[in-house]
């Protein structure tokens, strides 16, 4: 088989490196980001056979940046590498179009069994969380309030801290078109504050609590 081309995405520098020192004799490391956004762009430029994301990344969280590439990009693979042991993420990660979900307390042997098995066209879970995450997606998804893609964006780089001004400047949007997004996050979450919208964030797995 082909060494995969494969795309690395996480915000800790150490374990990017260490990751992609550890898979290079058997995957083509094309690329590796920091933060969601810069998966999204990267993605888009490369087309990598398969992503190796994180869920925790700065500006834009691994399961909304994977959001919105199975749109645009439904052929690339993905496989998530967390820690988190919530089977609720695995399930989400699945629902989404992933092929596959690691916790990083796994072994080396692990990881390269499951990009073996991902890139024959199967799945892989890690079967730490592997009965749980089954029996959430054969359930009915929690239903969550309806938000778009770039709704997503906003909340999570309010929550993050980032002022509206910031906020334009990382979407390509006005500022006012920013506060449009807010006006319309608070009407449709029902709350009044950013502190608020933080705490919805943090609860809704959109940002990390710190």
């Amino acid at each position: 088989m082909k060494r995969p081309r494969v795309l690395l995405a996480d915000d800790h520098t150490i374990f990017r490196q260490g990751l992609a020192r550890l898979l290079e004799s058997d995957v083509e490391i094309v690329g590796a980001v920091e933060d969601g956004r810069a998966l999204l762009a990267l993605t888009r430029k490369l087309k990598p056979d398969l992503l190796l994301v994180d869920i925790s990344m700065p500006l834009l969280n691994g399961l909304d940046a994977v959001r919105q590439l199975k749109k645009e990009l439904p052929g690339v693979r993905v496989i998530f590498l967390s820690v988190h042991a919530n089977p609720a993420y695995a399930a989400e990660a699945f629902r989404l179009g992933a092929s596959g979900y690691l916790l990083k307390v796994c072994e080396a042997s692990e990881l390269l069994f499951a990009i073996r098995e991902v890139m024959l066209g199967r799945s892989y879970v890690t079967p730490m969380i592997t009965k749980e995450t089954m029996e959430l997606l054969m359930s009915s998804p929690k239903e969550q309030l309806p938000l778009t893609d770039r709704q997503r964006e906003v909340l999570q780089l309010l929550a993050e801290g980032h002022s509206t001004k910031e906020v334009a400047r990382y979407l390509d949007i006005s500022v006012r078109t920013v506060e449009f997004h807010k006006g319309r996050l608070m009407e449709i979450l029902g709350i009044h504050t950013r502190a608020d919208l933080v705490k919805y964030a943090v609860a809704n797995g959109i940002v990390s609590a710190q």
